[in-house]
């Protein structure tokens, strides 16, 4: 039955709110037509009932509330005319009658309903307090007739019940507001989050790729130039592509295992990459015909203060955050994939490593092999220069995600080379 009753309003109710000037149309008979019961059944009217002045003027400031929504402010000025005027007119009559000051209380409830609170109280104040002043002054007597009072009281209370629905109404609009806000934001953050994401997973696929594609196509052309003159060198040249690229194709599974959706099977449990295998990335090298030289110190007490060697390095740098290890290892792929591709043949790189209480250096500098020194190795990459590459762009970014910096550019003196530094802080960003 609840639910039969509301469906069977509902609609009437909406087709009211579209359309004000019809429901303040009947508003205000509904309004005329609980006056004029009130005045002809009320207390008094055995002695005199009201005459037509009376109900002309109720009838008048009735069909004033049809055009409360436009001219609030005219309307209440009319209905209070008009009030005072039938409580004159109705001096006559006997008592007070002053059930037409409920088109005033409805007047007063629209502009409080629909106006600033200290505009619509200062309205609210001097309305009550005018008319009912000259209903007293000018009504039939006594002044203190308790009409008069219930006068004071309703359109009191009328002023009050619109400033509620004010208060209420903005209340509401304000939870909306926050609402929106609030959606708009948690879809920018989502947003700003998948953004990140790709970027990131962007980096870990050129990282992967750039390096082991590179080395696969030095060594396939080593395989190619050589097979006719020594087979046997070819095909250890060939040995070092199948395993480059089995390298290249698990680090790959790897990356793209991180776009599976929760619960999908065989999801990547093998760690990332970090400086514990240093010495594998270096023997990847070397086995390529670039060779690299690594030394690394410390300033951290209780720990090695030198060591040489991918092995030693590692010893004397000690474990690092996650996300600090991983970087400092891309850095070094990268730093290294540039040399072994631009520095040309016979290439000589340097790695140097300084762990510091709160930051990680990386250094790798290279003497340019066979190209001059104005031609200066893995010049920087800029979305500017045509065919540039993101290898470059990516440590930046990878050492700005951590809060550190990444400088690369010609070795100074105007030596032959190049040369990568990166500074890695080991604590967390807390700002933004």
């Amino acid at each position: 039955m609840t639910s039969l009753a509301a469906t069977g309003f509902a609609r009437p109710h909406r087709w009211l709110r579209t359309h004000p000037l019809a429901a303040d149309s009947l508003l205000a008979a509904l309004v005329l037509v609980l006056v004029l019961v009130g005045a002809y059944l009320g207390p008094h009217t055995e002695r005199r009932p009201p005459g037509l002045p009376y109900v002309l003027l109720t009838a008048a400031a009735c069909a004033c509330l049809v055009v409360r929504r436009r001219r609030p402010r005219t309307v209440l000025a009319l209905t209070c005319v008009l009030t005072v005027v039938a409580t004159v007119v109705a001096c006559d009559e006997g008592p007070p009658r002053t059930q037409i000051a409920t088109s005033v209380a409805l007047a007063l409830y629209t502009i409080a309903a629909r106006t600033e609170r200290p505009t619509a109280w200062r309205i609210v104040a001097v309305t009550v307090a005018v008319l009912t002043g000259a209903v007293m002054l000018f009504g039939p007597p006594p002044w203190y007739a308790q009409e008069n009072l219930g006068l004071f009281a309703w359109t009191g209370m009328a002023g009050a019940a619109g400033e509620a629905v004010r208060s209420r109404r903005a209340y509401v609009a304000a939870i909306e507001e926050r609402a929106v806000r609030a959606e708009r934001s948690r879809e920018e953050e989502a947003r700003r989050r998948v953004a990140e994401e790709r970027l990131r997973i962007a980096r870990e696929l050129h990282d992967v790729v750039a390096h082991h594609i590179a080395l696969v196509n030095v060594q396939a052309g080593v395989a190619s130039h050589i097979m006719d003159s020594r087979p046997d060198q070819a095909k250890q040249a060939l040995a070092h592509v199948r395993q480059a690229s089995r390298s290249a194709l698990e680090e790959l599974r790897a990356t793209v295992g991180l776009l599976r959706q929760y619960g999908d099977p065989e999801a990547p449990t093998e760690p990332a990459p970090g400086l514990g295998v240093l010495d594998q990335l270096v023997d990847g090298f070397a086995r390529v015909g670039l060779s690299v030289d690594v030394t690394a110190t410390s300033t951290v007490p209780g720990t090695p203060a030198t060591g040489t060697g991918a092995a030693g390095a590692a010893a004397v740098i000690g474990p690092l955050p996650g996300a600090v290890d991983l970087t400092a290892y891309r850095v070094l792929q990268e730093a290294l994939t540039n040399v072994h591709k631009h520095a040309g043949p016979g290439a000589r790189a340097e790695v140097a490593l300084l762990r510091r209480p709160g930051s990680l250096d990386l250094t790798v500098l290279d003497d340019g092999g066979g190209r001059p020194a104005a031609a200066p190795a893995a010049a920087p990459a800029t979305a500017a220069e045509p065919g540039g590459g993101h290898g470059l762009i990516g440590m930046r970014e990878r050492a700005v995600a951590l809060g550190g910096i990444c400088e690369a550019g010609p070795r100074a003196g105007g030596a032959g080379g190049f040369r990568v530094r990166a500074v890695l802080p080991l604590q967390a960003r807390t700002g933004p």
